[in-house]
């Protein structure tokens, strides 16, 4: 497609958008008209999603599944939501895993596979959908980061470097798309409470109390207290804001307590 598109009516695809924020993110995209592609690991589980979404909203929705952690099935989903969605507007990368893992126990493979998918896929999915993007006016992508890219945690240091560095790389692209009228942000979320957590909870339930011991509003957030951070960042509201990083965290970075 050639046309020029307008971003608050153009399909947004999603990473990581059959669970927690990346699923908070679908709804909230698509509860105000925006198509979106909702890409996952598990067919069954995302084609799902993508279909109850659609019922419930009357908004395009496209469910595939896709490991952004192999850059060729980055290219073909891309190219399979194109078909179904036409030009693409939006981005999220919210897809990534925790890799708990502090130094001792660190090994090379839980390394690369917490990096491959949280940060390497991440410019080499702006760099699929460039072309997309360029034609949008307003077109504007954004990466779920971490309170953890600033905090220290000695249980996660590859999540921890693949946040941070997820930072980097959006002030560097920042430069770099600004040339396209391309806005690219962060948002980086606190202690939500998505099935990750929620499973460590139901492990040890004194880990909510820690958590929230930290927090100034005293509490978890909800993946949709995230994703309508993500929906402003990409919508023409946010059309002076690029390069930055929004932290959702309900003042844990702020907490001395």
């Amino acid at each position: 497609m050639n046309s020029i598109v307008s971003s608050p009516n153009s399909p947004v695809i999603i990473t990581g958008g059959a669970s927690g924020i990346g699923l908070a993110c679908a709804q909230a995209l698509a509860d105000v008209g925006r198509p979106v592609a909702i890409w996952d690991l598990d067919s069954e589980k995302v084609n799902s999603i993508a279909s109850s979404i659609k019922t419930n909203t009357g908004v395009n929705t496209f469910g595939l599944a896709v490991d952004v952690a192999d850059l060729a099935q980055i290219e073909k989903g891309i190219a399979l939501s194109q078909e179904h969605l036409g030009t693409f507007g939006g981005l999220v990368h919210a897809a990534g895993i925790a890799g708990v893992c502090p130094l001792e126990q660190l090994t090379e493979a839980t390394w690369n596979t917490v990096l491959d998918i949280n940060l390497r896929s991440w410019p080499f999915l702006i760099k699929a959908l460039l072309s997309d993007l360029k034609k949008t006016t307003g077109a504007s992508v954004v990466s779920i980061s971490s309170i953890n890219a600033t905090l220290g945690n000695a249980l996660n240091p590859s999540y921890s470097a693949s946040k941070a560095g997820m930072l980097g790389i959006n002030r560097a692209l920042a430069d770099d798309l600004a040339r396209y009228n391309i806005r690219i942000n962060a948002v980086s979320p606190g202690q939500i409470l998505t099935p990750m957590i929620q499973q460590a909870i139901d492990h040890d339930s004194s880990i909510q109390q820690a958590f929230e011991q930290r927090i100034l509003m005293g509490r978890l957030g909800k993946p949709r207290e995230v994703a309508t951070a993500v929906r402003f960042l990409l919508s023409d509201e946010a059309s002076y804001i690029t390069g930055t990083e929004l932290v959702v965290d309900g003042g844990n970075i702020s907490s001395q307590r």
